[in-house]
């Protein structure tokens, strides 16, 4: 350990050295202004570029808000400098240094590209997809469905990416994904606060499947990676969001920004009231000797969230090169949950034995907490940069339970009552570095470092009532501590060969944890160091069409809510408890991927291959007291065979449809105490959409998601299907938007799984969502629709 720490260490001042050397050499300066050519205006970020005789880059930059350019250190001879920014032609002017004094350019013109102009316009109409040389980017767009609801809603609507109810997301059907907030781990996914987000400030998905080694190794499904809008325009700007709906779901977001040369100052503050409704039934058959015992279970569920949001930030603008970044970010929430579970048993043949009532009501209160910051310096060569982050995030979640339980056949008693109590807290602290060199026009060396502690303790005790006073119930009283360290540092290498793009990285992680509680039945320690090699190639056919192959080493850590051993006593037929013992999962990932773009007509299949060792599969079994316990375990290995295809047809201007299909083959391998796990199946995911835009901005979606049945060595889940529907008027010259969206319409989304073990069948029929109308009003001030301001980057982990 102490090596490795030295060795990051040196590397780190090494970096920090390299990022000092800003390069100064003798030279004139050259400078002037940019504007466009209709509207004598400024124009900001375009790329000024001075080349030799050979078109060898000799250095560049980028215009600032008032269109104003300056390169120094330019030496004499004969150039070229060349201004370019997508939607204009580009300019190429003659560039003679032979004096020693400064030489001011005066304004140059650019022209807008019609054709180019045009094309931009089309994309800004509609979701576009396009692959990058490690992902696959999906572009928001105008999408009614892209502009209503949550990111969780909008992730729900993104190829081959699926929101299970409870929130967990999945990846081609596989849960072990990273999501990540503009780049960052996000500290609260699982806590559902991605529902705080706004699917409206979302500019666009980016779907890793195979990352790259500059980002982290976990998540063996690949990594999601959300990237927000940015606030680009001078001066006051901000934006009002107003939500209503049934069940009850009310939203006030106001948002507010002021930008100028030298700072940018944002702000965000939510206020949301969700109601939830949901609906449980399970059927029982337990072979009892000759008899069957036979249990019919209905769970009645209203949930009930208040949660309060604030953001604030700077950027801070030192100057041209230096940038400094620092916010606050603050979550809390207050939920208020009832649910109220009948049973009633019976026999087979023989009739009603008895009913019995439980009603349970809880009170959480969650405070997130973030602290962030960023350094950014760029340099006089482009795509120079260097950056060190740091953010920390500290929050605590208190939860009560209040549980009654009454025998109402074949005569009425009150059992004793039950009370839960549940208080965690986590400290994240994360920092890391970053460095780009361009090694000349077409080969690019990264490298990076990155450390992560994390401290999180979770309190759980029940107790039942006894006369006037209450007592541990069955021996529930314990204190679970999670510490965690992860080291990393990664090198990647990107060049071409002829027409082929590659990038070579490779990524070392260390990983220390420690899991102990207070009672000493769970002591764990895992130390272990692991190399992640990744490979990323490009082909381009033509400017239409790309081929695409990668390939990665992934680790899948399990999660916290997977290793916690406390589990809740709401309903006392089936309750889940995590695995202090769990071990990590690692797997191998081969892709290969097409892009093919038409006028009209966008086709992109894909094909992987998925090798996994030790994977973490659910465990159910019944114990001493008629309980079904279900658990995470790890069996031998899953292999994984899949391909997926995505869609865009706009036969009109006014007129869209996409169709997405994902389908694989697995093969898992492995045993736990009884249970063969040993299982060949294949799974299904599908989505069919269309887009109509009618005169006076007004348009309408119409999307059907569709989940084939599948199942494992335990288990059968049969098929899920739904329908969303949304639609939108803008108001007011485009300064406001009407929008109208369904979630689940009909109410068609079910889950029922059937678990069979020795001697029972259990068969479980979820309705955790019902149906979901939203009326959202958005008015923008001093913002063009589709813009935003600045959100917050969520947090460290997942």
């Amino acid at each position: 350990m102490k090596r490795l720490l030295l060795t990051l260490s040196i590397f780190f001042c090494w970096m920090c050295s390299m990022a000092q050397q800003t390069v100064v050499t003798k030279g004139i300066t050259v400078h002037g202004l940019v504007h466009e050519q209709k509207a004598k205006a400024p124009i900001a970020y375009v790329t000024v570029s001075i080349l030799d005789q050979s078109a060898k880059l000799i250095a560049g930059s980028i215009s600032d808000e008032k269109g104003s350019f300056k390169l120094e250190g330019i030496p004499a001879g004969n150039l070229t400098i060349q201004f370019s920014l997508m939607g204009y032609q580009t300019l190429n002017k003659p560039l003679q240094i032979t004096a020693s004094d400064n030489m001011n350019l005066g304004t140059m013109i650019l022209i807008p590209d019609p054709l180019l102009l045009k094309e931009i316009a089309v994309v800004g109409e509609k979701s576009a997809i396009s692959l990058k040389l490690d992902k696959k980017v999906f572009e928001t767009g105008k999408d009614i469905l892209s502009q209503t609801g949550s990111a969780t809603d909008l992730l729900n609507s993104v190829p081959a990416v699926s929101v299970s109810p409870t929130g967990t997301i999945s990846l081609r059907g596989n849960g072990n994904v990273l999501v990540l907030i503009n780049g960052r781990r996000s500290g609260v996914v699982e806590g559902n606060a991605l529902e705080q987000l706004p699917a409206d400030q979302i500019e666009r998905i980016e779907v890793i499947t195979n990352p790259s080694s500059r980002y982290d190794a976990a998540g063996s499904a690949g990594i999601i990676n959300i990237i927000l809008k940015k606030n680009k325009k001078a001066g006051i700007n901000g934006q009002l969001r107003l939500v209503g709906g049934i069940p009850n779901e009310t939203r006030i977001t106001p948002s507010l920004n002021y930008k100028s040369d030298k700072i940018n100052l944002f702000s965000t503050f939510g206020i949301r009231l969700s109601d939830y409704v949901g609906l449980y039934k399970t059927k029982q058959a337990i072979q009892n000797g000759t008899n069957t015992n036979l249990l019919n279970q209905v769970q009645d569920e209203n949930r009930h969230d208040d949660a309060k949001m604030l953001y604030l930030g700077a950027d801070v603008i030192l100057n041209n090169h230096n940038t400094i970044t620092a916010a606050f970010l603050k979550n809390a929430t207050n939920d208020h949950d009832k649910t109220v579970l009948n049973y009633a048993y019976a026999t087979a043949g023989k009739g009603s034995d008895s009913s019995l009532v439980r009603k349970g009501e809880s009170w959480e209160k969650r405070n997130y907490n973030q602290l962030e910051f960023n350094y950014t310096k760029t340099f006089l060569k482009p795509g120079q940069k260097y950056t060190i982050d740091m953010q920390y995030d500290f929050w605590n979640s208190d939860k009560d339970w209040s549980l009654s339980t009454s025998k109402l056949s074949p005569a009425t008693i009150n059992k004793a009552g039950i009370r839960t109590s549940s208080i965690g807290t986590s400290k994240d602290l994360l920092l890391q570095t970053d460095f780009i060199q361009p090694l000349d026009s077409i080969a690019t060396l990264e490298l990076g470092l990155k450390m992560e502690n994390r401290r999180v303790t979770s309190d759980f005790k029940a107790e039942q009532q006894q006369d006037n006073d209450w007592a541990v119930f069955q021996g529930i009283n314990n204190r679970l501590a999670y510490n965690e360290l992860i080291g990393s540092a990664y090198a990647q290498y990107g060049s071409k060969l002829g027409k082929i793009a590659y990038q070579l990285g490779v990524r070392t992680e260390l990983t220390k944890i420690k899991i102990e509680d207070r009672t000493g039945t769970y002591h764990n320690d895992k130390n272990y160091t692991r190399l992640f090699p990744t490979l990323n190639l490009s082909y381009p056919f033509s400017n239409t069409s790309t081929l695409q192959g990668s390939y990665s080493r992934r680790i899948n850590r399990p999660s916290l809510n997977l290793l916690y051993p406390f589990n809740e006593l709401t309903d006392f037929n089936a309750q889940f408890v995590g695995n202090p013992e769990l071990d990590p999962s690692f797997a191998h990932v081969v892709e290969i991927g097409y892009l093919k773009n038409w006028s009209k007509f966008t086709f992109n299949p894909s094909v992987y291959f998925q090798k996994n060792n030790q994977i973490i599969v659910e465990y159910t079994t019944r114990n001493q007291q008629g309980i079904f316990i279900t658990s995470p375990i790890n069996i031998t290995s899953e292999t994984r065979m899949g391909i997926e295809l995505s869609t865009l047809y706009n036969p009109l201007k006014w007129l869209q449809f996409n169709f997405e299909m994902n389908a694989y083959q697995f093969k898992q391998i492995g045993s736990y105490k009884d249970q063969n796990f040993d299982f060949t199946g294949e799974a299904l995911t599908s989505r069919v959409g269309t887009q109509l835009k009618l005169p006076n901005k007004l348009a309408f979606q119409v999307r059907y998601n569709f989940t084939g049945a599948q199942s494992n060595a335990q288990s059968r889940t049969q098929a899920v299907h739904n329908i969303d529907f949304g639609a939108s008027k803008n108001l007011f010259k485009d300064k406001a938007t009407l929008l109208f969206d369904v979630t689940n319409l009909f109410d068609l989304r079910e889950f029922t799984t059937t678990t069979t073990g020795v001697n029972y069948v259990l068969a479980q029929t979820n309705r955790p969502n019902a149906a979901r109308y939203r009326l959202t009003f958005v008015y923008r001030l001093n913002l063009k629709e589709n813009q935003s301001v600045r959100q917050a980057k969520t947090g460290n982990r997942n």
